[in-house]
């Protein structure tokens, strides 16, 4: 007998705290620009949210990204989903940081903390980060 894992939906309150750890990367730098909130809206889409609901669900994100001192909380969201959702957010995450076509020290600092809080190995961290990094190049 076979089982499948079922489908996992991904709840607004999820998207949410997954889009606030979205902004939270593309603030780092203190520079948020639209094509980064694009990039945002278009992952957390794909993640399931609506399109009639997705500003909504971004407010909220900017919100609760503003008002948050850590973003353990948002990473807990993500450290629990199937690995391919983890693995987008991840390469979502980098895309994110070279929208600019470059990498800070705060970004870098970022994603190393995150690859520890999400259990994603440093290998694939690192594939990741160099496939975004010639894509944008």
């Amino acid at each position: 007998m076979i089982f499948f894992k079922k489908k996992e939906n991904i709840d607004d309150n999820q998207l949410v705290k997954i889009g606030a750890l979205l902004i939270h990367a593309a603030r780092i730098d203190e520079d948020f620009t639209q094509e980064e909130e694009n990039i945002i809206k278009q992952t957390l889409i794909n993640l399931d949210a609506r399109n009639e609901n997705i500003d909504e669900v971004i407010e909220k994100a900017k919100k609760m990204e503003e008002s948050s001192n850590q973003i353990l909380d948002f990473t807990k969201e993500v450290k629990n989903m199937e690995e391919n959702k983890k693995i987008k957010i991840v390469k979502t995450l980098w895309k994110i940081i070279f929208s600019n076509k470059k990498a800070d020290v705060f970004e870098a600092n970022l994603m190393r903390r995150l690859a520890g809080l999400l259990y994603i190995d440093s290998k694939i961290m690192g594939d990741i980060k160099e496939q975004i990094k010639k894509e944008n190049s």
